[in-house]
C-alpha cells in the first residue's frame, strides 16, 4: 500500500464544484491500495500516518505527530501512485488493486482511521476530484508497506 503524505495549512476536495471534504492543519494523504494488499497493510500504513513525527515542536524541530497537534486527515484515493512508466510515455496501472479490491482497502483505511483520529474527511472513491491544498513547509513524504505478494 502507498500513500504520499503532504503537511497542509488547509486543503480541501472537490468532486462538480462541491466540496466533500475539508480539513485545516493537519495531512492530506493520497492513498493507493496495490495488488496484493490485504487490511494489514491498510492498518501498518494508518499506524505509521498516525505517528509520524513531521510536525513542529517548541523549538521548530520535526518531532510531533498529527495526533499530537490534533490535525486533521484528508484522506483521497489515488491509484495512480502505482503507475509503471517505465516501459515508454504512457504509464501503466496494472501495479494498482482492482478497483473492487482497492474501494474495500480505501473504505477499511478509511474507517480505521476515523476510529483512531477524532477529525477524518475523505473525497469519494474513482470520482473525479479536485484537490486543493496548502503545502505547509512543503512537506511531502512519500510511504509505502509492501503487499503480501504481487500475484
Amino acid at each position: 500500500m502507498k500513500a504520499v503524505l503532504q503537511r497542509v495549512a488547509r486543503a480541501h476536495v472537490e468532486i462538480a464544484g462541491e466540496t466533500v471534504g475539508r480539513i485545516g492543519p493537519g495531512l492530506l494523504v493520497l492513498l493507493c491500495a496495490e495488488r496484493g494488499d490485504a487490511d494489514l497493510q491498510a492498518d501498518k500504513l494508518l499506524a505509521k500516518v498516525l505517528k509520524l513525527r513531521i510536525f513542529a515542536d517548541e523549538a521548530g524541530k520535526m518531532n510531533r505527530s498529527v495526533q499530537d497537534v490534533g490535525g486533521g486527515l484528508l484522506v483521497v484515493s489515488q491509484f495512480t501512485l502505482a503507475a509503471d512508466a517505465s516501459g515508454g510515455n504512457r504509464p501503466s496501472f496494472t501495479g494498482a488493486a482492482a478497483p473492487d479490491e482497492g474501494r474495500r482497502l480505501y473504505d477499511y483505511f478509511v474507517a480505521q482511521a476515523r476510529l483512531a483520529h477524532p477529525q477524518v474527511q475523505t473525497g469519494q472513491f474513482a470520482a473525479d476530484m479536485q484537490v486543493h491544498l496548502v503545502n505547509d513547509g512543503p512537506v511531502t513524504i512519500p510511504l509505502r508497506i509492501e503487499p503480501l505478494s504481487t500475484e
